[in-house]
């Protein structure tokens, strides 16, 4: 039998994203765009998730380029990969504020061992997307198109229901974002029958970027809404 961190490394490594695209907008994939995310991946799922422990999902909306597009780890970025996980990405130096939010969400629940022991981190899309502006690609997210987002979601539900079958908690998901994001994952888990409860939360980036002197308030938010998995 496969560990979790088996099943989660050969997933990333076969993903392919082959819906059709807007214009301008291209296919985010650190685990073909970048040599070292492999590398990298290998190194963090088997130090944290060499087991079949049971884990609650966590689904953010898509990788974005300074997080899981540097490392391939959803949420975190290079620095907080060397500083809170104790593993190096050579020659890249990244800082997403929403990695600062959760590596510090995570350390009040215990630090990433006892955090990664309890939860698995994924996207709703675990592909990303960029646009390019002036010259510069951007973040894109899935929702961003309304064409986009008809074209991921059977990616989308044939991803969740691959990642369930590592051995995921079907009696709750959270999810990151309480707004588009949130009703896609329930429009999706009407349908599929997924979870049986979806429990939104304010998304990392929003927090940082508006609430970010209420930063402790929404990390109790967040521990209190984990201790629900645990019922």
């Amino acid at each position: 039998m496969k560990t979790f961190a088996q099943q989660v490394i050969d997933f990333y490594s076969g993903l392919t994203f082959v819906g059709k695209l807007p214009s301008g907008i291209e296919v985010l994939n650190p685990y073909k765009d970048n040599v070292q995310v492999p590398v990298i991946a290998e190194k963090f799922y088997s130090k944290f998730y060499s087991d079949n422990h049971e884990r609650s999902l966590i689904l953010g909306i898509n990788p974005g380029r300074l997080g899981a597009g540097a490392t391939g780890i959803p949420f975190t970025d290079t620095k907080r990969l060397a500083d809170k996980c104790g593993i190096q990405a050579e020659g890249m130096r990244t800082h997403e504020p929403s990695s600062v939010f959760v590596y510090d969400m995570i350390e009040v629940y215990g630090g990433a061992k006892s955090f990664y022991q309890d939860f698995y981190i994924s996207s709703v899309c675990p592909l990303g997307f960029v646009a390019v502006k002036d010259g510069k690609e951007v973040n894109y997210n899935y929702y961003d198109s309304k064409s986009l987002e008809k074209s991921i979601t059977p990616f989308a539900i044939s991803t969740i229901k691959t990642q369930i079958g590592f051995g995921l908690n079907t009696e709750v998901c959270f999810c990151l974002g309480t707004g588009k994001n949130f009703q896609f994952v329930s429009r999706l888990n009407q349908q599929e029958k997924f979870f049986k409860k979806i429990i939104p939360l304010e998304h990392p980036r929003y927090i940082m970027q508006y609430k970010s002197k209420l930063k402790d308030d929404y990390i109790t938010k967040y521990l209190e809404a984990f201790s629900q998995s645990k019922i």
